[in-house]
């Protein structure tokens, strides 16, 4: 456990569809607290199954179970390290908004067609920053989502990360918290049926359906990832995570292998 206080919040750093999750941050490590159910459980869950993924190590962020005290009460939630390593973390909607006066989501959403709204989102982060296959970055983290179930996924956490030379790249893959039907208070309750509350979540992206924008990016930019997790190792993930109550880490050890039951062509076997 760890204490924190007043002079280490940064909840207004990183802004989400998803509520006020409260976030901190000290000596280089940043925490979050949950705030509608066990978006810790869910973000630490993620990171530890991306590693069993194709992608590089600095691919995505690690993340690690936290209890949080703040304010003399305790919260559940999550820590990592601070991935920016000098570099400046620029979400695509602040990007554009201070490049060309006008956010990024409002230009996608003004394209009908959603195969073209994701050319039009990946054609204007390349010509705005010079990064190059932007694309395939966009189906790794697609596929990302659709597996683990990401709603929040939007212009407002999807993000660049630039250099004191003005030098672009990709951001690693981050804020998973919204995954894994981690919200109970609004959206997913614990005693609703499981395989209703995963047909209900739907995504933020540039459309609304999972399997549609995955086949889209896809199409446009090829596979790029691949798993290789089976049961015993979800199991042997969240059940570390015992600061969660038993109901809460079967839910989402029952998700994760539906939905890899749903993508199974993602996996080897």
């Amino acid at each position: 456990m760890i204490e924190l206080f007043d002079e280490n919040i940064r909840t207004n750093d990183r802004r989400s569809s998803k509520g006020n999750q409260m976030k901190f941050e000290r000596d280089g490590i940043w925490y979050k607290a949950d705030y509608l159910g066990y978006e810790g459980l869910a973000e630490y869950t993620v990171s530890k199954l991306l590693a069993f993924s194709a992608l590089e190590e600095d691919e995505f962020v690690d993340y690690e179970i936290e209890q949080i005290e703040y304010n003399g009460q305790v919260f559940r939630g999550c820590r990592s390290r601070d991935f920016t390593e000098g570099w400046q973390l620029i979400t695509l909607e602040r990007l554009f908004k201070q490049m060309y006066g006008h956010g990024l989501n409002s230009v996608i959403y003004s394209v009908e067609d959603h195969t073209e709204r994701l050319k039009v989102l990946t054609q204007q982060v390349e010509r705005a920053t010079g990064i190059r296959d932007f694309g395939g970055y966009m189906s790794k983290i697609l596929a990302v989502d659709a597996l683990f179930l990401n709603e929040d996924r939007h212009t407002h956490n999807l993000a660049v990360m630039m250099n004191d030379k003005g030098d672009f790249k990709p951001a690693p893959i981050f804020d998973n918290a919204a995954c894994l039907l981690s919200d109970i208070t609004l959206e997913y309750p614990m005693d609703g049926e499981l395989y209703f509350l995963i047909d209900k979540v739907k995504p933020k992206t540039f459309c609304n359906d999972f399997t549609e924008q995955l086949d889209i990016a896809e199409q446009l930019y090829g596979r790029r990832i691949c798993f290789n997790f089976v049961y015993d190792d979800v199991k042997a993930v969240v059940d570390r995570a015992d600061i969660y109550d038993n109901m809460q880490r079967k839910r989402v050890i029952n998700t994760v292998m539906e939905m890899r039951r749903r993508y199974s062509y993602m996996f080897g076997d």
